[in-house]
């Protein structure tokens, strides 16, 4: 219980962190360089704001200085992190598994909102990702037990990596030769599953895709249907990658053991 209880804090302190990557990863500031400031005014956070979740429920959601309104963005994220940080502890336990699902669901989690909000997934994101997965193919190399990969062959996250991203790929480029500048598929959606790949292997990559592309089906009708959009909408599709990868993460192992 207290393990839980530790690693849900962590979780949340890791998302107040993955707010400022948000905000600043986009416009290109830095991350460290200074604390977090009101969007509105400009003024410095306080420490005592700071802490997740409870730092936007003492401030009512308003900033403290201009009272403008904190975007519910902050402690949604902060929840979602902890959240997900405790699942996949629930899940796995104290392995391998945990230590790269908790990395890379963190790194998706800013990259989902990040698409959400600028319709870009950056490339320094993609690149933490992939540095993130050189550790977990190196101990699949020596240790060949890395149970998401559902092979003992070295080159398994490698064939991960060129798979469902290999297919997007394909999508991105008749897209192009359709729409010349306004491709069907977004390169940001593309590289996104090269780390989603080396985490997770070739078939829970392609179930990834799979589990995607019905998501944004779904979701898309519903929103035509009730006319939130039209269709000439925009809709970025990497909100729908990281969701299918969480799923996939989660239920993966359990859905390719059954079929």
């Amino acid at each position: 219980m207290l393990t839980d209880i530790l690693v849900f804090l962590s979780g949340l302190c890791a998302g107040s962190f993955l707010n400022v990557c948000i905000d600043r990863i986009p416009l290109e500031k830095p991350i460290f360089s200074s604390p977090p400031t009101c969007t509105n005014c400009g003024s410095r956070v306080q420490v005592r704001d700071r802490i997740p979740v409870l730092g936007y429920i003492m401030l009512k959601g308003k900033c403290r200085n201009c009272k403008t309104k904190i975007s519910i963005q902050y402690p949604l994220v902060e929840l979602l992190t902890g959240l997900l940080w405790l699942l996949v502890y629930r899940r796995y336990g104290a392995a391998a598994e945990t230590i790269a699902l908790i990395f890379l669901f963190s790194i998706l989690t800013a990259a989902a909102f990040i698409d959400l909000k600028y319709m870009i997934i950056p490339d320094s994101l993609v690149l933490a990702g992939l540095a993130g997965g050189i550790p977990v193919f190196l101990y699949h190399v020596f240790y060949k037990s890395f149970s998401l990969y559902f092979s003992a062959s070295w080159y398994a996250p490698l064939i991960g990596m060129v798979s469902a991203s290999g297919i997007l790929l394909m999508v991105a480029f008749i897209g192009f030769l359709i729409y010349k500048d306004d491709g069907a598929m977004g390169m940001g959606d593309v590289k996104l599953f090269l780390p989603i790949g080396l985490f997770l292997g070739w078939r829970l990559s392609m179930m990834t895709l799979f589990i995607a592309v019905m998501l944004a089906g779904i979701v898309s009708a519903i929103l035509l249907i009730f006319r939130v959009l039209n269709r000439k909408s925009a809709i970025p599709f990497g909100p729908f990658i990281v969701m299918a990868a969480f799923i996939t993460g989660f239920f993966g192992p359990f859905l390719l053991g059954i079929l």
